[in-house]
């Protein structure tokens, strides 16, 4: 396409003469291309030259046109493309020692780890070869060989670059901004620095100060699909989806964003999975798989988004088999593995959600952070010991003014260690309207009504419910509370509807004992006695049982004598 608009073009049906000689020497040249850093129009031009024999001032043999090919190739993110061309370039007798390393560092970015060492190993000993094997050995876990490497990075710039980068990898985002710190004090050009300084301030969570140092960058870079990408972020992250879009929206119409995976540039990848992100999943199972193993974030955004929805068993499956490595990839482990051992009662899965828990909230990068304290609230959640978990969630409370899910896990700890008015409290902020209506809200809302003496209102949350599997297990909860509160009035009739709907001798027992302690709760005045006309009523569906119609003598009894 730059080829073509490159052509001498007149409506008049063209020109010849001076007019003729000028367009042919504006035709684009590769050094043109390759200082505009347009690699792909560089790349059309070395296809042309190879498949018409023709040359250019210094690129005459084949093999130059396919080193630069290669080249270019590597620079459009075609890893694949470039690493066959630098084959066929080994397998023609030019076996340049250098070109393993370019070989190895394609081998690389296509995730052939040991195949890049392998290559490199047979490249020359220089920087370049030194920093591939560093990354290699972080990239496969070999601790000993990345030492090894370690000590051979000299104070160049591509080799403190490369250090930065593996320092950001292991989340050691404080030292990797030191790097990038200094090395922008020494080279101001490198305008780029302030973008790497402005995501690690980001992963520390400080999206004022990443905004802070990003706006420079883009004030000359306004149209840098990262940096728009990364602003866009810190606003997802200090305001809400519809402010973190809003950064993009010019972008997106002015680069037409394309969404078919096929046609997508890099940017295009990142910004339509962003967009997912910001809009609360919004076309996730179409946006999300494709870029699982491209966006490093997607395959987690997608897992988030299985465990919204409810699909468990999709989430489990993502996540299984993936080692975690950072933060947020043990911190999602363990909430998968918690949803998929609670829904099917597996301790296993169970226990591994509270190691990956602990992992995180005992370390010492993430113990005094917001996630890390949640993981280690989540760690004792598990073990059931709830005095821990409020310890933590309180640390946190603060920050967490608009979570519901915070309000929901510190209300459940609050009901759990018996302070069950702050219970109510922590309840009543969530405001999503959705969670009211759902049975574990409306089981532990019942709950904290029964033991601070509200228990009419626990009966009517079940009156309002629908005859359901839910509004038995309800029914069931109030019996039982209201029991051992002493609440019997509403335990009688709770136990009273369980026995009509499953005549078995529990709700048998309990229905009687409710109703003695109605009586005695009638005798002590701390119950009118009208209610014992409606026990009695109770009472005589069991006429059958000896002991129903003792109860029934004994409380007409009462009755009469008590007018």
């Amino acid at each position: 396409m730059l080829l073509g608009r490159a052509k001498p073009t007149s409506p008049l049906g063209g020109r010849s003469g001076d007019a003729g000689t000028k367009q042919r020497e504006k035709r684009p040249t590769l050094d043109s291309f390759l200082q505009s850093r347009d690699f792909a129009g560089a790349s059309a031009l070395l296809e042309f030259l190879m498949q018409s024999g023709s040359s250019e001032p210094g690129i005459q043999s084949e093999h130059d046109k396919r080193a630069w090919l290669a080249y270019t190739y590597f620079h459009q993110h075609d890893f694949a493309k470039s690493l066959q061309v630098m084959d066929s370039i080994m397998k023609s007798g030019k076996d340049d020692p250098a070109l393993h390393l370019h070989a190895a560092a394609c081998l690389f970015f296509l995730s052939s780890f040991s195949r890049a060492i392998e290559e490199a190993q047979a490249g020359p000993e220089c920087g370049l070869k030194n920093r591939i094997m560093f990354h290699c050995a972080h990239r496969l876990g070999n601790e000993e060989m990345l030492a090894k490497y370690l000590v051979k990075l000299t104070d160049s710039v591509e080799d403190q670059l490369g250090l930065a980068a593996i320092h950001f990898l292991r989340s050691h985002f404080q030292e990797a901004t030191e790097i990038y710190k200094r090395l922008l004090l020494e080279h101001r050009e490198y305008l780029a620095l302030q973008v790497y300084i402005a995501v690690c301030y980001y992963k520390l969570d400080y999206y004022d100060v990443a905004l802070e140092i990003l706006n420079p960058y883009l004030a000359v870079n306004p149209d840098s699909a990262i940096a728009l990408s990364l602003k866009a972020c810190c606003h997802f992250k200090l305001y809400d989806g519809k402010a973190a879009e809003q950064q993009l929206q010019a972008y997106i119409e002015k680069s037409q964003l394309k969404t078919t995976t096929g046609s997508m540039t890099n940017a295009d990848t990142l910004i339509n999975h962003n967009l997912v992100v910001f809009r609360n999943g919004e076309n996730a199972l179409k946006v999300l798989p494709p870029l699982v193993d491209i966006v490093p974030e997607a395959r987690l955004n997608l897992c988030i988004h299985y465990l919204k929805v409810g699909d468990l068993k999709e989430a489990y499956k993502l996540m299984k088999d993936v080692p975690p490595q950072t933060p947020q990839e043990y911190i999602l482990k363990g909430v998968t593995h918690a949803a998929y051992g609670q829904a099917n009662q597996s301790t296993e899965d169970l226990h591994l959600a509270q190691q990956y828990f602990q992992l995180i909230g005992s370390s010492s990068s993430e113990c005094d952070t917001i996630p890390g304290r949640q993981a280690m609230a989540s760690c004792f959640f598990l073990l059931q010991q709830f005095e821990d978990v409020l310890i933590y969630l309180s640390s946190i409370q603060a920050y967490s003014v608009n979570d519901d899910r915070f309000h929901w896990n510190y209300g459940v700890a609050l009901a759990n260690v018996g302070r069950f008015a702050e219970a109510g409290q922590a309840f009543a902020s969530i405001q999503n309207l959705a969670r009211h209506k759902q049975y574990e809200f409306i089981a532990w809302s019942a709950r904290v009504h029964i033991f601070l003496g509200q228990a009419r209102q626990a009966w009517d949350m079940y009156l309002d419910m629908e005859t359901s599997t839910d509004s038995f297990n309800l029914l069931l909860l109030i019996a039982n509370d209201c029991y051992r509160v002493g609440a019997f009035y509403y335990a009688a009739k709770a136990f009273d509807v369980l026995w009509r709907l499953d005549p078995i001798p529990e709700y048998w027992e309990g229905k009687r004992g409710a109703c003695c302690g109605v009586l005695q709760m009638v005798a002590a005045g701390k119950e009118k006695r009208s209610v014992l006309s409606e026990i009695i009523n109770m009472l005589k569906n069991n006429t059958d049982t000896p002991q129903a119609q003792f109860i029934v003598r004994v409380m007409n009894k009462h009755w009469l004598e008590s007018e």
